[in-house]
């Protein structure tokens, strides 16, 4: 499994991206994403996840994660804003540890009928992170999304429901 992780952004944008290819049609790599309560059953680090509210399409809006990534261990509520099957964008409302967690996930559908999925996150801490210690979880927090993603779409993951 290849992740391409990527930081030629980063300085611009101070975020750090990855991507993948997944053999899977974009609707159904966004229903897996939209499936936030089986994270804690494929995405490394996650141990439980809250939905609280719902957007009209039924893709959740107010989400809680509780995370454990090794030196971040938190409880933190994300808002999500999703665009069809084509990107999804969350913010942090509310974190104990965490003071900012963006991130996007963006479709690159192909001609060979591949999806190249992008993932972007910049994450800010409460307590001091040195810039190397928080860009090294950044890249293990993609990496580990973007492997689990892939493998739960392609192997039939739950999607949403």
């Amino acid at each position: 499994m290849i992740v391409n992780l990527a930081d030629m952004s980063r300085a611009s944008t101070g975020r750090t991206s990855g991507d993948i290819v997944i053999e899977a049609s974009a609707q159904k790599i966004m229903d897996q994403i939209a499936d936030l309560e089986s994270y804690p059953k494929w995405a490394e680090g996650v141990k439980a996840v809250e939905v609280h509210t719902r957007n009209e399409q039924g893709r959740p809006h107010l989400v809680t994660f509780h995370v454990d990534f090794g030196v971040i261990k938190d409880a933190f509520k994300l808002d999500y804003q999703w665009d069809g099957d084509n990107e999804v964008n969350w913010r942090l409302i509310e974190g104990k540890v965490l003071t900012k967690e963006d991130g996007t996930y963006t479709m690159d559908p192909r001609p060979d009928g591949t999806v190249k999925v992008i993932y972007q996150i910049e994450i800010a801490a409460s307590v001091p992170l040195p810039g190397f210690i928080r860009h090294k979880v950044e890249k293990k927090i993609i990496k580990a999304a973007l492997e689990g993603l892939k493998e739960q779409v392609e192997q039939g993951g739950s999607g949403m429901g």
